[in-house]
């Protein structure tokens, strides 16, 4: 399990055993699909935006977990400097979501947030044994790394109303998908209680 990682660094981990990740919501949405994706994940974002500020005042911490879409010169700095300039299509997600000095980020080359990432190491130095998934594609990126997870004994929380697909039948898929057959927890963000998470 989770909780019997070594636990590198020194960082003091979090009670809760909680982490959110917010995967891909530092996006430019700069692809042929994404005004499709942008109908359902604009709504999805302002309850992340709530969701991220409820856990963080409970003290859970914040991962971005970001693609760096084949910028290989690039930092995650400069993916939301980019992703904040007015004629991005991602720009008012990517304002809602800005992360703060408190937030941790990893860049990932590719689907998973695991793969060919610090994610597992930074997840094991902050006590890491649930971890609530949240973002964009949920039938891609999230459902890879919700998939990564499960594989190293995570327990998983994935709110069904802070992910978002190109259709609701994606959405609708990838969240029984990962409600079936990774034991995610898909119940809506507002059930997320801070008692509820501490408790399991």
């Amino acid at each position: 399990m989770a909780s019997k990682r070594h636990r590198a660094g020194n960082v003091a981990p979090d009670r809760s055993g909680c982490v959110l990740l917010l995967i891909d919501v530092i996006n430019d949405f700069e692809f042929p699909e994404a005004r499709q994706l942008l109908r359902y994940a604009l709504p999805a974002a302002k309850r992340i935006a709530a969701l991220k500020r409820r856990l963080g005042a409970s003290g859970i911490p914040s991962i971005y977990v970001n693609d760096n879409f084949g910028r290989w010169r690039s930092d995650f700095k400069h993916q939301v400097e980019h992703c904040l300039r007015g004629e991005c299509l991602g720009a008012p997600i990517a304002k809602m979501l800005m992360p703060t000095e408190n937030d941790y980020f990893v860049l990932k080359p590719k689907h998973s947030g695991f793969y060919c990432t610090s994610l597992d190491p930074l997840l094991s130095s902050l006590g890491a044994e649930r971890l609530i998934l949240v973002g964009f594609a949920a039938d891609i990126c999230v459902l890879f790394t919700a998939n990564d997870a499960y594989m190293r004994d995570y327990q998983l929380i994935v709110p069904a109303d802070c992910v978002a697909a190109e259709t609701s039948a994606a959405h609708r898929y990838a969240c029984q998908q990962m409600q079936r057959f990774l034991r995610a927890d898909t119940r809506q963000s507002r059930a997320l209680t801070p008692k509820r998470l501490r408790t399991g």
